[in-house]
């Protein structure tokens, strides 16, 4: 047994070494070209949110006019999972996969806080267009500026009710980042502007008037994390005799 975990062992306390130093097949120039790279990135964060409508239409109802107001959350925690391919020097195309969770806030008639449990997710398809700047950072900085839509769930839980769901869709703005520290990998740092709904609330019916309204789960999305990159396959010669 402990014949079979020494290589093992071995492999692991040597593996940080492998992931600072370069390869020993990677040239040292800084590469340049985008065409035919592909990178996978895992990015945490925060979304910066507002809610102004949502908490208008509920103080402003009848019965809770002079109410004062709940405590305010204006966002919640993210993860985004960022699947690309640069199908030019200019252009990437990529999948994106994302969470965000959160919770609001609302005081009711009696007076009392009762709370909201938000979560959404979805994937979203779209086009960045990116360039390299080689003088910046140890490997080149590569900015992109990109366009994302997708289906998305958005569900709400408010305190005392049943989960209150929608499939809708949903459209992203991005701006980012990627600050490359080797050949392979680097920190990426986006900001994306979302345009994302749900419901609060369950649904109206002619004896009751529980829908809320909608919430917002996109808003501002700020978020860091980690790239790597796949470098293009070399092309290959045919062998003598194939056509």
């Amino acid at each position: 047994m402990l014949r079979r975990l020494l290589p093992l062992l071995a492999l692991l306390t040597t593996a940080p070494a492998f992931a600072q130093a370069p390869e020993e097949d990677e040239d040292d120039e800084i590469p340049t070209s985008l065409n035919g790279v592909g990178r996978i990135s895992i990015q945490g964060g925060w979304r910066v949110t507002s809610n102004e409508t949502l908490y208008t239409s509920w103080y402003g109802r009848t019965e809770n006019q002079g109410l004062a107001r709940a405590r305010e959350v204006s966002g919640g925690p993210l993860v985004i999972g960022s699947f690309a391919y640069a199908m030019s020097d200019l252009v990437e195309v990529g999948i994106d996969l994302f969470g965000t969770g959160g919770k609001l806030y609302l005081r009711e008639p009696d007076g009392s806080e009762r709370s909201i449990n938000l979560l959404s997710y979805g994937a979203m398809i779209g086009l960045r267009f990116q360039t390299v700047l080689p003088e910046v950072g140890p490997y080149g900085l590569v900015p992109f500026v990109g366009l994302f839509t997708g289906p998305a769930l958005v569900s709400s839980k408010r305190q005392g009710e049943a989960v209150q769901e929608s499939t809708t869709q949903a459209w992203v703005g991005t701006l980012g980042a990627t600050w490359r520290l080797s050949s392979r990998w680097g920190l990426t740092a986006e900001y994306r502007l979302s345009f994302l709904r749900g419901p609060v609330g369950a649904p109206e019916t002619e004896n009751n008037n529980r829908r809320i309204g909608s919430f917002s789960a996109g808003g501002n999305w700020l978020s860091v994390g980690v790239t790597y990159t796949f470098p293009p396959e070399p092309s290959r010669p045919l062998p003598d005799g194939f056509l």
